[in-house]
């Protein structure tokens, strides 16, 4: 059994989703930052750097979300959720992977930072404006990469979709404009698979 160490509408939502799309039994273990959980020794002990989502499997812990959705998605790879390793296509699957970690999300997580994640004293107002507008420059690269296909890679859904729907999903609750059609488009259909709309469904009982 896989167990996801983590919180809803966090990264580790990637990790629940793709479990999900995978159809791999997994126990969901909340770590509940508002109680601050994530620094106590428990948890600590399982991922120092304090953060979700941390997964454990066959006794081993995995940490990065990025990491994670990549060794499932190889590791069920009966699922077809990730191309054959060696090809271009896989080339394509870990570029846009990383790009949805280092310049899709970076942005947002900087805004993040810098409005409540870090200490009151190392905030800085004036990078929100530079990161707004760096979100923006990865946003149009998404767009012409993403073209006219339904998903990143061309018609079939894959793993390095969820990185970058559900970086997509954080930008709107962090109310970015995203003023591309075929992104908007893209967005509703990650957003309407089953796989995602029974993870919100879980997350959101959770917090009630």
């Amino acid at each position: 059994m896989i167990t996801v160490y983590g919180y809803p509408n966090t990264r580790s939502t990637r990790i629940n989703w793709l479990l999900e799309e995978l159809n791999q039994p997994y126990n969901f273990t909340v770590v509940d930052f508002n109680k601050g959980e994530h620094k106590a020794a428990e948890f600590l002990a399982i991922n120092p750097g304090g953060k979700v989502p941390a997964v454990m499997i066959d006794d081993a812990i995995m940490t990065e979300s990025g990491a994670i959705v990549t060794y499932l998605a190889d590791r069920f790879a009966e699922q077809g959720l990730i191309p054959q390793r060696a090809t271009s296509q896989r080339g394509e699957y870990e570029q846009w992977s990383y790009f949805a970690l280092c310049e899709l999300e970076q942005p947002l997580w900087t805004m993040g930072k810098h409005k409540f994640a870090l200490p009151e004293a190392h905030r800085v107002p004036e990078v929100l404006k530079t990161a707004v507008w760096e979100f923006q420059q990865a946003l149009a690269l998404v767009s012409k990469g993403l073209g006219d296909k339904d998903y990143i890679l061309g018609d079939e859904f894959s793993g390095v979709d969820v990185l970058l729907a559900q970086t997509l999903v954080w930008a709107t609750a962090f109310k970015q404009t995203i003023e591309q059609d075929n992104i908007l488009r893209y967005l509703e259909r990650c957003q309407q698979r089953p796989a995602f709309v029974r993870v919100k469904e879980k997350e959101a009982a959770m917090l009630t």
